[in-house]
């Protein structure tokens, strides 16, 4: 009975030693999922249409026009805004009238220190007596005309 009784106990232990062993082993199944999924590639460069839309786009602090958004995208360029990209105006007040050299004229108007844009809009201003046809309204205003009516001047 002795000997009955060491056999169990002998085979309990072997059964308790195994346990660990057998459970360390494991088999992968599915070899597939050991790695994750490659990333997918980012788009190369886009085909871009001709459309004539300008934009300003921003990398890194400096600003650039492009013809449409498309273009900006394409060098990487976030787009801030629409139409060309224009400098911010001065930070200082513009300077009082009649400042020493130069003096001053009532008949002609400070000239303002805008960027026009190329637009073809033509006008016809009068400075005094003198008229003068401009391309657009803002070019005649930095010359220091006033509008007196759209299209060229009738002489």
């Amino acid at each position: 009975m002795m000997k009955t009784k060491n056999l169990k106990t002998s085979r309990r232990l072997a059964l308790v030693a195994l346990i660990p062993l057998l459970s360390a082993c494991t088999v992968d199944v599915n070899p597939g999922y050991s790695r994750p999924p490659p990333r997918p590639r980012p788009p190369g460069p886009q085909m871009c249409t001709m459309e004539f839309a300008p934009v300003c786009g921003e990398r890194g602090g400096r600003l650039q026009t492009f013809g449409n958004a498309c273009e900006a995208r394409n060098r990487g360029f976030m787009i801030v805004g629409r139409g060309e990209c224009r400098r911010e105006p001065p930070r200082f007040p513009p300077p009082a009238p009649g400042r020493p050299g130069r003096p001053e004229r009532p008949d002609r108007p400070e000239r303002p220190s805008g960027i026009c844009t190329r637009e073809y809009a033509p006008v016809c201003g009068q400075r005094g007596r003198q008229t003068q046809t401009f391309p657009n309204a803002c070019e005649a205003g930095n010359a220091g005309f006033q509008v007196i009516r759209g299209g060229a001047c009738r002489f």
